[in-house]
C-alpha cells in the first residue's frame, strides 16, 4: 500500500462565542485556511482532487454541503470538488481518514482534509432542537428507542460516568484544567503557534485587527477560580471550567502521495503511519478512545513508549486523565501546548486543529512519532498516528 504525506496543516486561532469570530460567516472563515494552505505551498491549487470537509452542525450558514460553499468562496479554482461529512467532535479527523486512504488507495494523489465549525452562528444542537421545535421529529425513532429505552444520549452525562468509572475528584479535573491553560499561556507567549495559525481580519468596536491568538486562554486562572466554577450537575464533578469551549474555527491538513511530492515539489512533513476508528458505548460515550488507541497499536505493532507526544481532545477532562490511567501514558506529553480546556474545541474543525497543533508541537521539539485521538458522539473515536519525516 502507498503512503500517505502531510505538506502542511493550518488553524485559524480560537473564537469565543460571541467573540472575535462571531462575525464572520464560517464560510468564508473556512476559506481562508484554504487559501493560506495554496498561499503557504508552492503547487498549483487545481492539482488539489478533492476537499473533504468536517462540520457537525450542518445547518443554517453550514448548510448546502459547505465545504462545497467554502471552495466557491475560497480562491482555490472551482473544479475542486468537496464534500461534508458528520463524525461529531471526530469530523475533520475523520476526513483526515479518507483523505488518506484516498491517497494510499492510489485512487488520488493531493486531498484536503479540512473543518469548520461556527459555534456562535449555528450553535451547537440549533439544527435537532429546530426540526423539534417545528414539530419534525427527533433522531430517537422507535427501534432506537427500544435499543436504549429512556436514554437520551448525553455527553455530559458520559463525562460524569467516566469521572465515577475511573476514581476522579472534582479536584483532578479542576488540575488538569489549570495545567491546559498554563501550557497554552507558555505556548502562546513562546511564539510556538506562529507557524500554524492563519490571521483573520475581523471587524471591532476599535476598527480592523488580525485575529490570531486564542480567545479562550484565562491567562489569571488559578486552581481556586477553577474549582469554584459552578458544577453543571449537583452531585457531580463536570464545570464549564473543567470542560472543553465553545469555539469558532477552522483548520486544513495537506495530505499528499510519493507521487505527488515528486511531481510538484512539495517537501513532507509527517507520514501517516496508522489510522483506526472505533466505536463501542454510546451512553457513557467519550470512553473510545481508550479502546481506540488499543486498536491502534495492535494494528500498527507500535506500544506507548514509541510515541513522543499525544493529543487527546479535552472535550471533558476526565477524557484524557482516564486515557492516561488506561494506557499508561506519560503525562509530561499529552497535549504539550494546552487543549480545549483553554483553547476551545470547534467541534467539526476541532481533528485537523489538533493535528496542526501535534505536528508542529513534534519538529518544536524533535519528536518522531505522535498520536492523535478524540472522543465522538455515538461512542465513537478515531485514532490516527503519524511519524515526523
Amino acid at each position: 500500500m502507498a503512503d500517505a504525506y502531510i505538506v502542511d496543516a493550518v488553524r485559524t486561532a480560537g473564537g469565543r462565542r460571541g467573540g472575535k469570530l462571531a462575525g464572520v460567516h464560517p464560510v468564508d472563515l473556512g476559506a481562508a485556511v484554504l487559501d493560506s494552505i495554496a498561499d503557504r505551498n508552492d503547487f498549483d491549487p487545481a492539482a488539489i482532487e478533492d476537499v473533504i470537509m468536517g462540520c457537525v452542525m450542518q445547518g443554517g450558514e453550514q448548510a448546502g454541503d459547505v465545504g462545497r460553499n467554502i471552495v466557491l468562496a475560497s480562491r482555490l479554482p472551482n473544479s475542486i470538488p468537496s464534500v461534508s461529512i458528520d463524525r461529531q467532535c471526530g469530523s475533520s479527523q475523520q476526513s483526515m481518514m479518507f483523505a488518506a486512504q484516498g491517497v494510499m488507495s492510489g485512487t488520488q494523489d493531493i486531498v484536503l482534509a479540512a473543518g469548520i465549525e461556527s459555534m456562535t452562528r449555528v450553535p451547537m444542537g440549533s439544527t435537532s432542537m429546530l426540526f423539534k421545535k417545528e414539530g419534525m421529529g427527533t433522531y430517537k425513532s422507535p427501534r432506537l428507542e427500544e435499543a436504549y429505552p429512556g436514554i437520551m444520549f448525553s455527553q455530559f452525562m458520559g463525562a460524569e460516568m467516566l469521572v465515577k468509572k475511573y476514581g476522579f475528584t472534582r479536584e483532578d479535573l479542576d488540575q488538569f484544567a489549570l495545567e491546559s491553560h498554563q501550557k497554552a499561556i507558555a505556548a502562546t507567549q513562546g511564539g510556538v503557534f506562529a507557524n500554524e495559525i492563519v490571521g483573520i481580519e475581523v471587524d471591532t468596536p476599535e476598527g480592523k485587527i488580525v485575529h490570531n491568538s486564542d480567545e479562550g486562554i484565562r491567562y489569571d486562572a488559578t486552581f481556586e477560580s477553577l474549582s469554584g466554577v459552578k458544577l453543571l450537575q449537583e452531585g457531580g464533578s463536570i464545570t464549564a471550567a473543567n470542560a472543553s469551549q465553545i469555539c469558532d474555527g477552522a483548520s486544513a491538513v495537506l495530505i499528499v502521495s510519493e507521487k505527488a511530492l515528486k511531481e510538484h515539489g512539495l517537501t513532507p512533513r509527517a507520514r501517516i503511519v496508522n489510522l483506526t476508528v472505533t466505536a463501542g458505548d454510546p451512553v457513557i460515550m467519550l470512553e473510545e478512545p481508550l479502546f481506540a488507541t488499543d486498536r491502534a497499536f495492535q494494528r500498527s505493532g507500535m506500544k506507548m513508549s514509541d510515541i513522543d507526544l499525544y493529543e487527546v481532545n479535552e472535550a471533558f477532562a476526565p477524557v484524557p486523565l482516564a486515557w492516561l490511567k488506561h494506557t499508561g501514558g506519560d503525562r509530561s506529553k499529552i497535549n504539550v501546548h494546552g487543549g480545549a480546556i483553554a483553547l476551545g474545541h470547534p467541534l467539526g474543525a476541532s481533528g485537523t486543529k489538533l493535528m496542526a497543533t501535534l505536528l508542529n508541537a513534534l519538529e518544536a521539539r524533535g519528536g518522531k512519532y505522535g498520536l492523535q485521538t478524540m472522543c465522538e458522539g455515538g461512542g465513537q473515536a478515531n485514532v490516527t498516528i503519524i511519524e515526523r519525516v
